[in-house]
């Protein structure tokens, strides 16, 4: 990913609300299959990790992306930013071309 694209989905996930939230449990299987769900649905997903959760942002974004095949677009404050190209959206409804 070019930081030119980096910064376009940046701007986008500003205004978007998290869809999910990550607790003390962490990173469990049903997390890692919502998340693959919502990617795929709609490409850029914003998450929220919650203050009882203890472990690493950093750690848990790098986690995701990794068992969801995604990259992290940023991490910024208790807020995950994952984005992976959809499979199945037709191409003039992706948000990078």
């Amino acid at each position: 990913m070019t930081s030119k694209e980096r910064a376009h989905l940046k701007g986008l996930a500003m205004n978007m609300e998290p869809i999910m939230q990550i607790g003390k449990s962490e990173v469990t299987p049903e997390l890692v299959k919502a998340a693959d769900e919502a990617l795929e649905a709609r490409e850029l997903i914003k998450i929220h990790v919650l203050k009882n959760c203890f472990a690493d942002l950093r750690e848990i974004a790098n986690t995701l992306a990794e068992r969801t095949r995604s990259q992290v677009v940023q991490v910024i404050g208790r807020k995950i930013v994952l984005y992976r190209k959809s499979d199945t959206k037709p191409k003039d409804k992706r948000i990078l071309a």
